[in-house]
């Protein structure tokens, strides 16, 4: 299982209920963010889904992420 982190402007509880429908889409993938870490970071964990398509899917919801 691969293990990917992005730094993203999800901060809040409302951000992420804005996000779970986006990326509950994807098949395959565990993610969690740590809004208490000041960068925010998206963690997801996948055997099927690669970077580009999580960052994607989280600028559709309306967010930023980039990869770290």
């Amino acid at each position: 299982m691969k293990t990917y982190k992005f730094k993203t402007n999800i901060n809040c509880g409302s951000c992420i209920k804005a996000v779970t429908p986006h990326l509950n889409k994807l098949e395959g993938i565990t993610w969690e963010v740590d809004t208490n870490n000041p960068e925010k970071i998206l963690e997801v964990k996948s055997e099927t889904i690669e970077a580009d398509q999580i960052k994607s899917t989280v600028e559709k919801a309306g967010f930023k992420a980039e990869e770290v």
